[in-house]
């Protein structure tokens, strides 16, 4: 079984969903001596064995395949998803542009079958599965592990982490309030203790038996040095690796993302329905205080919107998932990146250890 304390480079590519992670990248990072990562949150069990098969020539290296645990999702009263349409209906008109909404009505099964989506995995058998929002069923952890998988799971909060330990995950994802993307905080935890990474894998390394991967807001070598230094594993970074050559973004969200790197980055619902981090926009400004449907009814509402900011290339309208930190991202090949962070860390930890 894949062991994250012998990785070459203690660097996960973070499993960023909505095309971003391509073989290319997820096989730069593995050939370089990390994980490369896919999130397949929302894809199909078709296209996730493609992706794989892709991959696979592309690299031996340890691989991620990381999916959603879908809370379970009642159908809404009929008067809020009208009063969320007519929410986004009253900014379309103010945009003067013809965006047919209705194309994206919420319906049964609002989320993915992840027995269905799992199936290629359990034949490509990647080195590393792990899970977003919770614990998957016990049958999934045992078929993954009984395969040789290394089996991690996110964590905001030590009592998370706690349980993900019980559960007989082999590592812990520590994701820091700092996090580009989804919160990955468990629909059962009620309140969000919204602790900085280092704190939060400090916390976690003092108590649990399984490894920690820290992530969230970390760019550099330094940033990475800090997290061994807690106690961390091995580290998960994604905005960082967002302007990279084979990440698979738009030109308008890579111009957007060069151009705008400096703006506040801020948790928002108003496109999935659940906290997620990104740079502050028009968007997340003009939802503020509207009716918006749980998740993840609330992204399937607002996915016409999104493909006419995607194809008009209007970021103002799109999700630009990104860390607090993301005015240190820089634009390389995806190797080169990961040698500039080793580099970085190992002149850290010789500054560390001279007297």
């Amino acid at each position: 079984m894949f062991d994250i304390k012998t990785l070459t480079a203690p660097i996960l590519l973070a499993p960023m969903a909505g095309g971003f992670n391509t073989p290319a990248l997820a096989a730069a990072v593995a050939n370089a001596g990390g994980v490369g990562s896919f999130g397949f949150a929302y894809t199909s069990a078709e296209a996730i064995a493609q992706t794989l098969n892709t991959t696979a020539g592309l690299t031996s290296g340890a691989l991620n395949a990381n999916f959603f645990v879908f809370p379970k999702v009642s159908s809404p009263p009929a008067e809020r998803v009208d009063d969320a349409i007519a929410a986004l209906d009253a900014l379309t008109r103010a945009l003067d542009v013809a965006v047919d909404l209705t194309t994206d009505p919420p319906s049964v099964p609002y989320v993915p079958d992840l027995a269905l989506q799992l199936e290629p995995i359990w034949q490509h058998r990647p080195s590393l599965i792990t899970f977003h929002f919770g614990l998957p069923e016990p049958w999934i952890l045992d078929k993954a592990k009984g395969l040789g998988m290394s089996v991690g799971v996110t964590a905001t909060c030590l009592a998370e982490a706690q349980a993900i330990a019980a559960a007989g995950a082999d590592f812990v994802i520590a994701q820091g309030w700092e996090a580009g993307g989804h919160r990955g905080q468990f629909a059962s935890t009620e309140i969000d203790t919204q602790l900085p990474v280092l704190a939060l894998v400090s916390s976690l390394t003092q108590t649990l038996p399984i490894p920690v991967v820290a992530a969230g807001g970390l760019m550099t070598g330094t940033d990475i040095a800090n997290a061994l230094a807690v106690g961390a594993s091995a580290v998960q970074l994604g905005t960082a690796f967002l302007l990279c050559d084979e990440t698979g973004i738009a030109a308008a969200h890579r111009l957007f993302l060069e151009q705008e790197k400096q703006r506040q980055t801020v948790y928002t619902t108003a496109f999935s329905g659940r906290p997620a981090r990104g740079l502050r926009n028009r968007f997340i400004d003009a939802m503020s205080g509207q009716p918006i449907l749980p998740f993840p009814l609330q992204n399937t509402l607002t996915g016409a919107l999104r493909r006419w900011a995607s194809q008009v290339g209007d970021m103002e309208y799109q999700s630009v998932w990104a860390g607090t930190e993301v005015s240190a991202i820089r634009s390389m090949p995806a190797a080169t990146l990961v040698q500039t962070l080793l580099s970085e860390l190992s002149l850290e930890l010789r500054r560390a250890d001279s007297p």
